[in-house]
């Protein structure tokens, strides 16, 4: 099994925490999204796949994209421990908290977009992250919310063991420290990244940790 993913791309951050809770180690290549302006246009690459993103999961011979195709692949080759809960409404409330994130928040806040912003807009570095702070808090604000409200809310996000709406959750509390996010309005939110960060498999994905941090 092969990865290729950057250090501080968010979605290729959620793969490496489900990797970890599987105990799955693939062999590991990094792909620099800066450098040179940006190694995931290259050609062999680009011909990995073709949406030039990361990651990219390599198994048998398939290249699978999308951080949350990769997760629920490896859930169903390697069911334990599971992802997603044992019920259809249970797996429905995950799936949904974990979109909130993958759909609503970040896509419009990745770096694709903040380079538009930038480069084909004129938006400043100010404006640029105004943009990131208001689309994030929008996210949270309606996380919190759905976390709070809920009697299924336990230890982590469902319950009290780790699935895939905390896979989805730290990687974007991160960018949001990292963008000097507001975060005391979404108590709930912050004691499950708490708790999720006291886990080691968590805790070793993060992108401090990874052989290409910078």
């Amino acid at each position: 099994m092969d990865l290729y993913d950057y250090f501080r791309s968010s979605a290729s951050y959620r793969v490496r925490i489900g990797l970890n809770l599987k105990g799955i180690a693939p062999e590991r290549h990094f792909i620099h999204l800066t450098r040179d302006g940006g190694e995931q246009f290259g050609k062999d690459f680009s011909r990995l796949n073709p949406q030039q993103l990361v990651p990219v999961l390599v198994d048998d011979g398939n290249a699978i994209n999308q951080s949350l195709a990769i997760l629920e692949y490896l859930d169903e080759t390697h069911p334990e421990p599971p992802f997603l809960p044992a019920t259809p409404a249970e797996r429905a409330r995950v799936r949904s908290l974990s979109l909130i994130i993958a759909c609503d928040i970040h896509p419009i806040d990745n770096l694709r977009v903040l380079f538009y912003l930038r480069d084909v807009l004129g938006q400043e570095e100010e404006a640029r992250n105004t943009w990131y702070r208001h689309w994030v808090a929008k996210g949270l604000e309606a996380l919190e919310a759905a976390l709070a409200g809920s009697d299924a809310t336990g230890t982590f996000c469902h319950g009290d063991t780790p699935g895939l709406a905390d896979i989805c959750l730290v990687p974007q509390i991160f960018n949001a420290k990292r963008f000097d996010c507001l975060l005391d309005g979404y108590p709930t939110v912050m004691r499950i990244f708490d708790t999720c960060m006291a886990h080691p498999a968590f805790d070793a994905a993060q992108p401090a940790k990874q052989p290409d941090a910078e």
